[in-house]
């Protein structure tokens, strides 16, 4: 009987498909950007026909968080979404390994002396959601100068894992920090380092349920708790694909932060994010069950696997 236990190394035999895949993804990295973003349009236009319960999922969350908008508006954006979610994949790749030279004239970056006033007082905590423009808008402010630690969710695939984690340390400057644990994270801060943060995909532990565009999300209250213990600013920051380049936007660091009410200060990320939201629609991570846990007594938003 063969054994279920891991091998020790990620250059095991076990893992040379996982190897080809990576080479394979690289390869794709080194297409053209235009001819990424047509292969891109045509991915998402065929994952909108095959993947039926993301695209309800999809509808359901825009649904929700505008209902003034009519079927036929909800469903264009549907469609314009899974788009997005095709071209952010090639875009992934080419934040992880196109040169400097092809990619930087796409990217900038605007209000670099917000985040520079903020970095002067101390550690900093860029706050963002999760949008399709996630790898692209961090290689961006890679490009700019700017270094920091990126937070990620350690991947169960060894062979991923070590990948990913090289890339976003290689180009931030500083070492990739898992996002669960809290210490390295306060250290980080308290030496002034800064540290990419996307608050808007809730855990069921330490989570208030707060509005987001009107509905009851789960929403953590660590961004406060990281803010007082890092003795830190808060720096919000915008990514939007504009034409065939994609645009960072810093915001000033909040004042005032964290407060004395836990909710409140929830509430402030989530206008905050709602502001990102507002300037690029159809790239937030919409495809995600965004309210996927409810406040007790509230039904399920999203219907049950078939």
């Amino acid at each position: 009987m063969p054994s279920s236990r891991k091998p020790s190394s990620v250059y095991h035999p076990r893992y040379w498909p996982h190897w080809l895949l990576v080479g394979l993804l690289r390869a794709l990295a080194w297409l053209p950007l235009s001819i990424q973003r047509g292969l891109g349009r045509q991915l998402g236009r065929l994952s909108y026909r095959l993947l039926r319960r993301r695209r309800d999922i999809t509808r359901i969350n825009l649904s929700l968080c505008f209902p003034d908008k009519g079927p036929d508006e909800i469903e264009s954006l549907v469609r314009a979404h899974f788009e997005s979610v095709g071209v952010g994949f090639f875009e992934t790749l080419s934040a992880w390994w196109k040169p400097s030279r092809v990619l930087a004239p796409r990217l900038r970056v605007e209000g670099l002396e917000h985040l520079e006033a903020a970095k002067r007082e101390g550690g900093v905590i860029l706050l963002t959601g999760h949008f399709t423009t996630l790898e692209l808008a961090a290689r961006a402010l890679c490009e700019a100068g700017v270094t920091f630690h990126a937070m990620y969710r350690r991947h169960n695939d060894p062979v991923f894992e070590r990948v990913m984690q090289a890339l976003r340390s290689r180009h931030s400057g500083r070492p990739a920090l898992q996002r669960e644990q809290l210490r390295p994270l306060v250290r980080a801060l308290r030496q002034g380092d800064a540290i990419w943060y996307g608050p808007d995909q809730a855990l069921p532990q330490g989570t208030l349920f707060v509005d987001f565009f009107g509905v009851p999300t789960p929403t953590l209250s660590a961004t406060s708790k990281l803010a007082e213990y890092g003795r830190a600013r808060v720096v919000p920051f915008y990514p939007r694909r504009e034409g065939r380049d994609l645009v960072v936007r810093i915001a000033p660091a909040w004042d005032d932060f964290p407060s004395d009410d836990v909710a409140k200060d929830a509430r402030r990320v989530n206008a905050a994010l709602e502001d990102g939201v507002r300037m690029a629609l159809p790239d937030y991570f919409w495809i995600h069950r965004r309210f996927k846990i409810r406040p007790p007594g509230m039904p399920s938003v999203y219907p049950k696997r078939r």
